[in-house]
């Protein structure tokens, strides 16, 4: 969004699980110079590690999922924010901006101006572990979706209050952009890849666009800053976070409405930010900002399980490929909270950089 400070969507080795279950929360130290690219020491075999963007030092943090510490801190460029993996794993895209940072209700006459020459979408080799290219972004870019023959991306851009085309094959955009309504956030692709779910913070709203046709096919209105969705596996059903009315929203999507909410909170005071489902859709996860909190949601009744504490201003999370762990990045506290999915504790807290808020896992 135009306003706002972050701090967008997932084994190990079974001695280290055992070890966790034994040990209180620590806090691991960010490991490698920031900015460094190379070659990096070996991943666990058969593990995965996190990516985890980091808005305010415009780096990423890589973390091995061996013992959760970081091996490196890498540059990608200016006010990372949204991470995605393409769909075979060799590449990770970043959104990037020169657009400054600003609070709720800051005056953007006060701020610098914005580097547009720093928006983009940076291309970051996993094998060479650094970015080989910046591609067209649009203005001001935050989040998007890459679909599943990995070759396009659909961006969110905020100062042209739409979804806009990227060719990977060039790297530039392809006009028409969609208009969406005001200030579109979050970006998902169905589970068949044939729609596009676009959410928009200040309309309090989700566009349906047809990406074959680049055309606008439906507006639901949800409730106030919707900020991501999220698909059911069978994709009957997605959830929607409205993060200034401390709700979830539910979506039917075969008639693309909303056919309910879930209260997590009181509103102002948790404020849904981040999502995640478990691999077999049972459980929702939802990230509270402000609230310092992660609901869990059992989605067959549609109702809270439970909530616990992870960390300051929690936004980005992500499960594990196994599911046995939960990731949350927080970003005032400049930490990224391993928590164990059995027990919703804390595992431990690993050291970020400036401002961590989107997090992509890969498999080794």
């Amino acid at each position: 969004m135009r306003s706002k400070i972050f701090l967008l969507i997932p084994a190990c080795c079974a001695i280290f699980i055992a070890g966790c279950a034994q040990k209180p929360a620590t806090e691991a130290g960010a490991a490698g110079a920031s900015g460094a690219s190379g070659s990096l020491p070996a991943p666990t075999p058969g593990g995965y590690r996190l990516y985890v963007t980091n808005e305010r030092s415009g780096d990423m943090t890589v973390i091995d999922s061996g013992n959760f510490d970081v091996v490196e801190n890498v540059h990608v460029g200016k006010r990372p924010r949204g991470v995605h993996v393409s769909p075979d794993h060799k590449t990770i895209y970043i959104a990037v901006s020169g657009s400054p940072i600003a609070g709720p209700g800051v005056d953007a006459s006060t701020l610098p101006p914005p580097d547009k020459s720093a928006d983009g979408i940076a291309v970051f080799d996993i094998a060479q572990n650094k970015v080989v290219k910046v591609i067209e972004g649009g203005s001001d870019p935050e989040n998007f979706a890459v679909s599943g023959d990995g070759k396009w991306i659909y961006v969110s851009n905020e100062d042209d209050d739409g979804v806009s085309f990227i060719d990977l094959a060039t790297g530039k955009l392809v006009p028409p952009t969609v208009k969406t309504g005001d200030e579109p956030e979050g970006v998902t692709l169905t589970p068949n890849g044939k729609l596009i779910y676009s959410t928009n913070e200040v309309s309090g709203t989700v566009t349906v666009i047809d990406p074959e046709k680049k055309k606008l096919i439906k507006t639901i209105k949800v409730g106030h800053r919707p900020r991501n969705v999220i698909f059911m596996p069978d994709g009957k059903h997605a959830y929607v976070n409205a993060e200034n009315d401390g709700t979830v929203c539910i979506l039917d999507t075969s008639k693309n409405v909303m056919t309910g909410k879930i209260q997590l909170g009181e509103a102002g005071k948790v404020k849904p930010m981040g999502l995640a489902l478990s691999a077999d859709g049972s459980k929702l996860y939802a990230s509270t900002g402000q609230g310092g909190s992660v609901f869990v949601i059992d989605t067959a009744t549609n109702k809270p399980i439970t909530s616990f504490a992870v960390g300051k201003r929690p936004w980005g999370i992500a499960l594990s490929p196994d599911g046995k762990y939960l990731f949350t990045a927080n970003g005032p506290s400049d930490d990224i909270s391993v928590v164990d999915a059995a027990t919703n504790t804390i595992t431990k807290k690993v050291k970020g950089t400036g401002g961590p808020w989107g997090i992509q896992i890969v498999n080794n």
